[in-house]
């Protein structure tokens, strides 16, 4: 048996228990993403942050269009000064954020599902003023899209109860 057989033979033994279980990939033609995809009208975003949020969102469960839910959130985020020099320097900053998220069923108002969500990231403030200022906003950036793919993990795990 060749090195190419045997990893493809290895690989159908791997998945032999994942389809004894039914699993369904999340996005795959049955999987519960099927339940949000275009369904859901998230809340509009007010500052840049927000925006860089929803954009997020909307591009993982797509815009609504057939919209069912609605998703509100709400998004706060703390600076704080990491690594300091001898000579009181700031060298490093991180952003903490938390986004708190509930998803309503429009027909009926009712809360289907709800969480709060939490990540940070950091840049590093060594460089001139310009690099930092990048630095500070692809860091505020990237704790949205952390903050946003945690709310999508979360509604993907609700998704088959969903029974729209």
């Amino acid at each position: 048996m060749s090195s190419s057989d045997r990893r493809h033979f290895l690989l159908g033994l791997a998945a032999l228990p994942l389809a004894a279980c039914g699993f369904t990939p999340a996005y795959g033609p049955k999987g519960g993403a099927a339940a949000l995809r275009g369904r859901v009208a998230v809340q509009a975003p007010v500052s840049k942050g927000d925006f860089d949020f929803v954009a997020r969102l909307e591009s993982r469960i797509g815009r609504g269009e057939a919209v069912a839910y609605d998703l509100g959130y709400s998004i706060a985020v703390t600076r704080q000064s990491g690594g300091i020099t001898a000579a009181n320097e700031t060298t490093r900053y991180t952003l903490r954020g938390t986004a708190t998220w509930t998803l309503t069923d429009r027909a009926s108002g009712s809360r289907v599902a709800g969480g709060e969500v939490s990540a940070f990231t950091s840049w590093s403030a060594t460089g001139t003023t310009v690099a930092g200022l990048a630095a500070e906003d692809d860091a505020a950036r990237r704790l949205m899209v952390m903050l946003a793919d945690q709310v999508v993990i979360r509604l993907l795990a609700v998704a088959p109860t969903l029974n729209r």
